[in-house]
């Protein structure tokens, strides 16, 4: 018993993100995936559908089989508390919920058909934590060489591929995670005020 004493809830974001992700994913084993479907996956909605809105962002919670979910938290639960870490659980929270909202319009708006999971998220988590040591505007080789590696393979399957996958999620969360990083970097103290 002592020993649970010493355990830490080290990064509030992450691991909450994570423990809710599990939860979705339980709840939509239990509901044969309409809780999934319904909350927690973003496709075509019309304007009145006040759920399509929900689904903007938590579309990220959801998972279509734990196989899914081990895969994006595995990258999200070893980046994610570094850049917890270094920017603070509200600005993560702020950049998970712009980079769900950014891929969920631009799925919404390009494709017709259902995106869930939180791959987006991980793609800006493995661009912006190789940026976590930018200074003075320089460019860390270890940032070109995660956006040539990840990002250039995931344009590459979107072209080569037809596997289902959205690779235009994944280019525009290391997108996303580029932007934060190079914005930080540079507005960081502005940033702050406004979180």
């Amino acid at each position: 018993m002592k020993y649970l004493k010493k355990i830490q809830y080290n990064s509030p974001v992450v691991l909450t993100f994570a423990l809710v992700s599990l939860a979705v994913l339980l709840l939509g084993m239990l509901t044969s995936g309409q809780s999934t479907t319904l909350l927690f996956a973003i496709y075509r909605f019309h304007l009145t559908d006040l759920l399509g809105y929900v689904r903007l962002f938590g579309h990220v919670l959801g998972h279509v089989d734990l196989q899914h979910y081990m895969g994006n938290m595995m990258l999200f639960l070893l980046l994610g508390p570094m850049v917890e870490e270094k920017y603070g659980s509200q600005l993560l929270a702020a950049m998970i919920g712009i980079t769900a909202l950014a891929t969920g319009l631009v799925h919404v708006l390009l494709f017709d058909s259902i995106l869930m999971g939180a791959s987006g998220v991980v793609f800006m988590l493995i661009v912006l934590s190789s940026m976590v040591r930018l200074q003075n505007g320089r460019i860390p080789l270890t940032m070109l060489l995660v956006v040539a590696i990840y990002l250039g393979q995931e344009i590459y399957d979107g072209i080569a591929l037809a596997d289902g996958v959205s690779q235009l999620t994944h280019v525009l969360g290391g997108v996303c995670g580029g932007v934060f990083g190079w914005a930080l970097d540079r507005y960081q103290d502005e940033v702050r005020k406004w979180i």
